[in-house]
């Protein structure tokens, strides 16, 4: 055993003990442990993703924990993954991408927005942030989770620039800010998460979900990433399988999700 390895448990080890009983049960974000409709707070969620599939992949396990608990859920595609499809003109995989968003959506309970940057031009512009405060103004989230910045791809990169700096600028700062990763070692690079959630329940559902973006072989990426990421997760959570963030916790210092 290595002292990388000692490391890195000794890492999880004090950020489970930090969280408490309800991190080592993986249950770490707000208000996922009660219905809404029960009494418990209500929480209006939003993710911020670059692609079709990128939020399933990343968090479509908690984005469908807090749909069944009727807590809102947006999902904001910053494309419509126009150059994800090989033979297609940008239109054509534009609209069979969409409607992959809307199942997998419906899997999740969530409502799909598209952002309108183009898959594989995106870009951070003075008006492209204000636009994006807007849209995360209206929605009053109380949580909103992006992709990790640090990452092999520019448009996960695009899409977690312009939320933090919507975040920063708007009206946003009760909200909690949280990063997902996604194929991480070939994309999301330097993820050290703080913070767990359980998915044992909903495995089945973040699969169907991500397999709805059959263009792009959900199947495969749910196999050669996902599935094992979830399954290293759920260990270092102590859990059959987890998603896990970094939690930007310029708000407090704990490691929970409302409701999880």
């Amino acid at each position: 055993m290595g002292e990388r390895d000692i490391t890195r448990r000794g890492f999880v080890r004090r950020s489970l003990a930090a969280a408490g009983p309800a991190v080592v049960a993986a249950n770490t974000l707000p208000y996922l442990s009660a219905p809404a409709e029960s009494g418990a707070a209500r929480v209006t969620v939003v993710c911020v993703g670059g692609h079709p599939d990128d939020p399933e992949s990343g968090c479509g396990g908690t984005l469908a924990q807090y749909a069944a608990l009727g807590h809102p859920v947006t999902v904001v595609y910053l494309t419509r993954g126009e150059r994800g499809i090989s033979g297609k003109s940008l239109d054509e995989a534009a609209a069979i991408r969409s409607a992959e968003c809307q199942a997998a959506c419906r899997i999740m309970g969530a409502k799909p927005l598209f952002f309108g940057q183009i898959d594989g031009a995106t870009e951070v512009t003075r008006t492209q942030v204000d636009a994006m405060r807007r849209l995360l103004d209206a929605a009053h989230p109380d949580l909103v989770f992006t992709h990790w910045p640090v990452d092999t791809h520019m448009d996960h990169q695009v899409a977690s620039v312009l939320t933090v700096r919507a975040w920063m600028e708007g009206g946003l700062r009760a909200s909690r800010l949280y990063f997902f990763e996604v194929n991480s070692g070939s994309q999301t690079e330097g993820f050290l998460p703080n913070t767990y959630v359980d998915i044992s329940s909903v495995v089945e559902q973040k699969k169907a979900a991500l397999f709805a973006h059959a263009s792009q072989d959900g199947q495969g990426i749910w196999r050669e990433h996902h599935e094992i990421m979830a399954q290293w997760r759920g260990r270092e959570a102590g859990v059959p399988a987890a998603e896990a963030f970094v939690h930007l916790n310029r708000d407090d210092h704990t490691h929970h999700l409302p409701g999880l």
